[in-house]
């Protein structure tokens, strides 16, 4: 599907800019031809004035070498000749300044009468001629002028267009393969991680749908049994539909977090106060586990924002410590003021993330450890909840991590201004 998309691109963009090269080019050329061939009627106007001066010798068909002239040194740049003719087109007399072979004079002259115009062009032995037919008193006047050397600039012109746009577009063909490529890849990115989402998503689903169904299943097999002996039955259909309420409004919120075009209403709030509230809440769960907390916050420190998703964001970073935190080990939690930002950070002990989880732990779904999420619960979308509404908050959130000693997650956040 990329492919063809990138395909199309291509020819569209090659096609859109074939035809801007062929108007370019069919401009210059038709500008180039006009100019041109006004420089040729005015100088064959001219040639036909000069030769139409009494005078001028006549060569009576021959090549003749020892005329006098007096023409314009700007008319000797192209061979030129006039023949006169009788009302009946018989020729008269033929006027040349220029050494021509006698049958030029009759094939042009011939070629004139062929084409029954006023003016015009002929080629005669791969030279091209220009002519012009002006009445005279008793018959008429039919000069004619070499334009040879214009024919082979406009020729040439024509061919210089062609090569040029075969090499612009081959260039152009690189150019946009490169661009195409790189303007569809974040396209290809987000229709992977859309699939993956939904796949991803669709499994997490299967797994409770087929365990409430086999203890409905064991339920209408004992369909004569008290309630209360298949209690066990129902918690287990309870929690399971419980995890789905959870996964559901986790998906249900992370889709509204990022197609919502409405504008959150940010407040001025203690963070200190809400961070502090967020781990007393914790304290509890921590002892449980024998995980020693140590935090350090500093006061009165203040942001604009949304107090419940920061709080939000201040538990699933502790819930997530608290699943990855070796036996006895310890969290540490700072909230510090840096420079216009405020840095909380949470540190626990532990395996660490490798390098190559360490950018993917923010992704939907993507867990480093599986079985050991299996054993806590989750669906890998906490963080990915916490970095939509840090990012919401136009903050930051990273991890820094070293394998087999600890796991530091950091959160900066712009304070106010009145700070």
């Amino acid at each position: 599907m990329f492919k063809k998309l990138r395909n199309r691109f291509l020819i569209l963009n090659l096609l859109i800019i074939s035809v801007v090269m062929l108007f370019s080019f069919a401009s210059i050329y038709l500008v180039t031809y006009k100019s041109i061939y006004d420089d040729i009627n005015a100088e064959l106007h001219k040639v036909s004035e000069f030769y139409r001066k009494p005078g001028k010798s006549s060569v009576q068909l021959q090549p003749r070498t020892d005329l006098e002239y007096d023409v314009n040194p700007s008319l000797q740049r192209a061979a030129s000749f006039s023949i006169s003719t009788d009302e009946q087109w018989n020729i008269i007399s033929i006027i040349s300044l220029f050494d021509m072979d006698g049958e030029l004079y009759l094939n042009s002259y011939k070629a004139v009468l062929s084409q029954d115009k006023g003016a015009g062009q002929f080629k005669l032995d791969d030279r091209h001629w220009a002519y012009v037919v002006q009445p005279i008193f008793g018959g008429y006047s039919i000069t004619f002028i070499d334009i040879t050397s214009q024919q082979s600039y406009l020729t040439n012109l024509v061919y210089t267009f062609l090569v040029a746009a075969l090499v612009m577009l081959i260039i152009i063909f690189f150019i946009s393969s490169f661009f195409a490529n790189r303007s569809i890849k974040p396209v290809k990115e987000a229709f992977d991680k859309q699939k993956q989402f939904i796949a991803d998503a669709s499994h997490e689903l299967k797994t409770p749908l087929a365990v409430i169904n086999t203890n409905v299943d064991v339920l209408l097999s004992n369909n004569e049994d008290t309630i209360e002996n298949q209690s066990k039955w129902l918690h287990y259909i309870k929690s399971e539909c419980e995890r789905m309420t959870k996964l559901t409004y986790d998906l249900l919120y992370l889709a509204q977090m990022d197609y919502s075009d409405t504008k959150m209403i940010f407040t001025g709030f203690n963070i200190s106060e809400a961070i502090e509230n967020a781990i007393l809440t914790m304290e509890a769960v921590l002892y449980e586990n024998q995980i020693s907390l140590n935090y350090e916050i500093e006061p009165s420190l203040t942001v604009s924002g949304n107090k419940e998703q920061i709080r939000q964001v201040v538990m699933i970073l502790l819930d997530n410590a608290l699943k990855y935190t070796n036996p006895k080990g310890a969290i540490d939690i700072s909230v510090k003021k840096r420079s216009n930002d405020i840095v909380l950070s949470v540190t626990n002990t532990g395996d660490g993330i490798s390098e190559e989880h360490i950018e993917r732990i923010f992704d939907r779904f993507y867990r480093t450890d599986k079985s050991r999420t299996r054993k806590y619960g989750g669906y890998g979308l906490g963080l990915a909840i916490a970095k939509v509404i840090v990012e919401q908050h136009n903050g930051r959130i990273y991890a820094k991590s070293i394998l087999n000693k600890n796991t530091t997650f950091y959160v900066e956040l712009p304070m106010t201004s009145n700070q």
